[in-house]
């Protein structure tokens, strides 16, 4: 068992915000070897948060999905709700970052306009 979805993510993330380094990137990928389809692979190609929204909507309605069919009792069964939890987890935080993101956009839209009406240019 592993928990591919959050490794998958951690790889789009790197991408998107252009962090990390080479050495990370391929023990990521080297733990997602031979599960880079669907969800999966579409995190780790992920070039923008709104890509990796998308990618992890589906990765998180393959896990419930995985998870429903999976007895209560099954030794499995806790893991994989703990990988539920986590991913949910990763969710909020990444919707967190698109919001912080669109702020910065915002704010700095404002200095522009600004800096506009306190030096106008005559064209």
């Amino acid at each position: 068992m592993s928990c591919h979805e959050i490794e998958a993510l951690r790889l789009g993330l790197m991408n998107v915000l252009g962090v990390g380094d080479d050495s990370d990137r391929e023990h990521a990928r080297q733990e997602l070897e031979g599960h880079l389809e669907g969800p999966i692979e579409g995190l780790v190609e992920a070039d923008s948060l709104a890509e990796i929204e998308r990618h992890l909507d589906a990765a998180l309605v393959d896990l419930e999905s995985d998870l429903a069919a999976t007895e209560a009792d099954d030794p499995a069964y806790d893991y994989t709700r703990g990988r539920l939890l986590e991913l949910r987890n990763a969710e909020r935080a990444v919707k967190r970052l698109r919001t912080q993101g669109e702020s910065v956009v915002d704010g700095l839209g404002e200095a522009h306009d600004a800096l506009h009406e306190t030096f106008p240019v005559e064209e």
